[in-house]
């Protein structure tokens, strides 16, 4: 039975791999925008991993912690925290300086009729945290929507393919690795562009939006007819790893699942784990918003949550009406308006 603390042990487990990493590598972790969907479970992995090597580090998370326990929550984990508004400058300079910092800190959501501030998070402020960490490696949080939607049939994104952004929030992604990368050529910084799609836990996700719609019996639209997945737990251990690899210039990473995964297949799955019938609406485009993560891969090794587990997990969470964010990924959207 799938609960709260046993989805967080398996997110939070650090693998050999990563152990041996965090024993080598020098110095503190500073977590930049650590109150995010994935900064606790990255920190908490970090720490683990930092522990079970047997080594001393600080693990630092800043965030405006303006609601709910998580301050509290990852003290308890041996997690410094610092509460800090990260676009006022003054908060920003008081933070301490750090050998490896992620940064995770931006906006998406809500950016449709406030793309100033989206701009402010995504493009302005990576400019002052650049200048700030000048002497750190950084790993720097994108996503994949800086990739245009590209042919089903001719293959995904990879690294090299030519950026092309769809609407205010991903051109400002867009900005944001532009920004960093001039600042990295500017102070000889190490940096690395960490092009994510979509990660995956049992609250939130492209997995269960859809697993919910079939066991609703909602109809699943299918216009975005394709999508990447990785599960969590992996996706931050990847983070982490990629401490290592930071270059000038930034070195860059996509980030996602092997599988080129369609809609209705996954719908399907959910059908016949929940013993209903999907039903669909739209119809599947011949484009979607595909990465080709492979080259992580042969880095990283394969994700050690399968598809069909993520899947599985899934379904039993909204079965058990386990808790969830209740908020949708937009997953779907083709015009880049979040």
């Amino acid at each position: 039975m799938l609960t709260n603390e046993k989805v967080e042990e398996m997110m939070t487990s650090p693998s050999k791999e990563l152990i041996a990493e965090m024993k080598i590598l020098d110095g503190d972790l500073l977590i930049l925008g650590i109150g995010g969907k994935m900064g606790p479970t990255l920190a908490k992995l970090a720490k683990r991993a930092i522990d079970e090597a047997g080594v001393s580090k600080r693990v630092i998370g800043v965030s405006r912690f303006s609601s709910g326990n998580l301050r509290e929550e990852l003290e308890a984990c041996g997690i410094e925290t610092i509460i800090a508004d990260l676009l006022n400058d003054e908060d920003l300079q008081k933070l301490p300086q750090a050998e490896n910092v992620i940064y995770m800190a931006g906006n998406k959501f809500g950016t449709q009729g406030n793309e100033h501030f989206t701009w402010a998070m995504n493009a302005y402020l990576p400019g002052r945290v650049a200048e700030k960490y000048q002497k750190s490696r950084i790993v720097v949080f994108s996503t994949g929507n800086v990739y245009p939607l590209t042919s089903v049939a001719q293959g995904e994104c990879t690294e090299d393919h030519p950026v092309n952004p769809v609407g205010e929030y991903a051109q400002s992604c867009l900005g944001r690795e532009r920004i960093m990368t001039y600042f990295s050529h500017k102070n000889g910084t190490p940096a690395l562009l960490f092009r994510l799609n979509y990660a995956i836990d049992m609250k939130y996700g492209v997995l269960l939006e859809l697993g919910k719609c079939v066991y609703e019996g909602r109809p699943v639209d299918v216009t975005m007819g394709h999508v990447n997945v990785i599960w969590q737990g992996d996706a931050n251990e990847y983070a982490l790893r990629s401490i290592s690899l930071c270059s000038s210039p930034p070195k860059i990473l996509n980030i996602t699942g092997p599988e080129k995964i369609s809609v209705r297949w996954i719908s399907e799955q959910f059908a016949s784990r929940f013993n209903k019938k999907a039903s669909f609406t739209g119809e599947e485009q011949s484009t979607a918003l595909l990465n080709n993560a492979s080259h992580s891969h042969q880095l990283f090794g394969y994700p050690k949550v399968s598809l069909m587990q993520m899947i599985d997990w899934t379904a039993e969470w909204i079965e058990a009406k386990g808790e969830t964010h209740n908020k949708p990924t937009h997953f779907q959207e083709r015009q880049g308006a979040y």
